[in-house]
């Protein structure tokens, strides 16, 4: 299995699309196979469900992302997972333990925009997730 994890530092980024990096990991027999952390190659419309599909990602998991950004996922056979917070590290604990669960998005539509490589605070109410 391969997941994408968006990723702000060693934490995961509430906006999947603006985060300023992905944590690819891959995951055989419970076990983590290989873990790497690739820049984000840019947020346009449509552009990382295709990008993620030629990596061959199972899935992306993400504190935040639009219905139109996972309707795209879904079509390219990768399992969008929201509502994820916490540490890459605990995350990748939970995939290897096949114990992660999402839970509703935790951006607005629009919530992640200027954030990343532009701004380095998101617009949370809470303060959760970078």
């Amino acid at each position: 299995m391969r997941c994408v994890i968006s990723t702000d530092g060693e934490s995961v980024s509430a906006h999947f699309g603006r985060c300023p990096e992905f944590t690819v990991v891959e995951i055989e027999n419970g076990e983590v196979t290989k873990t790497e952390v690739i820049q984000n190659p840019g947020h346009n419309p449509g552009y990382l469900p295709e990008y993620f599909a030629g990596m061959k990602a199972d899935c992306i998991i993400a504190g935040g992302m639009g219905q139109m950004a996972m309707g795209l996922f879904v079509a390219k056979k990768i399992k969008p997972i929201v509502g994820v917070t916490g540490s890459v590290a605990e995350v990748i604990e939970k995939l290897e333990q096949g114990k992660l669960e999402g839970a509703e998005s935790l951006c607005n539509p629009g919530g992640g925009k200027g954030y990343g490589l532009d701004k380095s605070e998101c617009d949370h109410e809470n303060g959760e997730g970078k």
